[in-house]
């Protein structure tokens, strides 16, 4: 709970500090798509976006708005689009940051992130060494053994496949797009990202149009319920309103990663010089990520629910949004595919923030090593149980943002306003 507290605050106050920020995102998506593409100093802005888009949107996305749902009530869909809101402010200062103090490799492209930041703007080396340690933990867990795990559970879904055979086709796609670096990987990640998103989107707006009749109703239940925690409508039960705020919280800090210090090494790769342009690219992130996808996402269960009442009985936390794309032709088939791309995106995204950490550690001659047992975590993910790597997964997250929070803190002056 202390660091959903610190993580939130950061966002109030850099919000009021960058005086609300969030307004320059149209400025943020014009230059993520038309700005100086910089490819010759490293990969574009729209593909250091799109590699920290890849990493982002995810299962929880989906499956974990749904338990958002189920456990917090429809108030926790706008508490948590209120975090995604808030978390825009925090994502352009850490990006900001990033792009300042980021460096050049021996071949000309970009490294940097939050351990370049205390290390080079704050001299706080040993708090940069713990920060890149648990990114490359953070990164077997969160990155590639719970992603390949999700893309078993999304295939099985759809067909009886053997776990060994779904662990070897992730392990070698995804092994031939890594070992190709940050610009395959950012190529790959360019034209991944949106076609996922719009194949997910399109059936979710599929879904909307026929839920038409409840939207109305949706939408003033979901912003009742935010604030009362009392959501009497079609049968649905409000989680208390404390509840609904705290789910929704929680899922919007994780969800967009604002503030973890993930994000910024994907800005920091990028050929683009000026920090202030980078931080409104980067910010559209959270936008896309909280602000689009788990509010559609959220909105799309809830007048499924009130349409079709019965859908909620019987479905257990997770498998909402399955009951809810289950009234839609081929939804179920839709669904497993989205969260499948989600997750293997999901895992070529983090390789780069590994990366990044192991470069800053040891060098570019663990790379390598590095990558091989990355994609043996994604192997393992398969066929192991992940309640304990889940929770491992969280702790090293947590303090991942610790020192990245207190860089944004101590370094607050310098981060300019566009």
């Amino acid at each position: 709970m202390v660091i959903l507290f610190l993580l939130l605050g950061m966002h109030l106050y850099l919000t009021v500090r960058l005086g609300l920020i969030q307004r320059k995102i149209p400025s943020g998506i014009y230059h993520s798509f038309f700005g100086d593409r910089g490819e010759d100093k490293g990969v574009s802005a729209y593909s250091a976006l799109a590699m920290a888009l890849a990493a982002t949107i995810g299962t929880g996305n989906i499956v974990g708005v749904s338990a958002a749902v189920a456990v917090g009530g429809p108030g926790a869909v706008f508490w948590c689009w209120i975090t995604g809101v808030l978390g825009i402010a925090t994502c352009y200062g850490e990006c900001f940051l990033a792009v300042k103090y980021k460096r050049r490799n021996a071949d000309g492209s970009s490294c940097g992130g939050p351990m370049y930041v205390l290390e080079y703007g704050l001299g706080k080396k040993s708090l940069a060494v713990l920060f890149a340690f648990c990114t490359v933990l953070a990164s077997f867990g969160i990155g590639s053994s719970v992603q390949s795990h999700s893309v078993y559970m999304a295939v099985t879904e759809l067909a009886d496949v053997p776990p060994y055979v779904v662990a070897a086709v992730v392990c070698v796609l995804a092994g031939v797009i890594i070992i190709g670096g940050n610009r395959l990987i950012a190529a790959v990640c360019s034209w991944l990202v949106p076609v996922m998103s719009l194949l997910y989107l399109g059936s979710c707006l599929f879904l909307l149009v026929r839920n038409s009749g409840v939207l109305p109703e949706t939408l003033r239940l979901i912003l009742t319920d935010a604030f009362s925690g009392r959501a009497a409508a079609g049968g649905i039960a409000g989680g208390g309103l404390m509840l609904a705020v705290r789910t929704g919280v929680a899922r919007g800090l994780f969800t967009n990663e604002a503030g973890l210090g993930s994000i910024p090494m994907a800005a920091a790769a990028s050929g683009e010089e000026s920090p202030v342009r980078q931080g409104l690219i980067s910010m559209t992130g959270p936008f896309w990520d909280t602000v689009v996808m788990c509010a559609v996402t959220g909105i799309a269960i809830v007048s499924s629910m009130l349409a079709v009442p019965d859908i909620c009985r019987g479905a257990d936390a997770g498998r909402l949004c399955f009951a809810a794309f289950g009234l839609i032709p081929g939804g179920a088939v839709m669904l497993s595919a989205a969260l499948a791309l989600f997750a293997f995106a999901t895992i070529i995204g983090w390789n780069v923030y590994g990366t990044s950490a192991v470069r800053y550690l040891w060098g570019e001659r663990m790379i390598p090593l590095y990558q091989a047992v990355y994609l043996l975590s994604a192997w393992l993910g398969v066929v192991w149980r992940m309640d304990l790597v889940w929770g491992l997964a969280d702790l090293w997250n947590c303090l991942m943002a610790l020192p990245n929070l207190y860089a944004l803190w101590k370094l607050r002056d310098t981060i300019e306003c566009p």
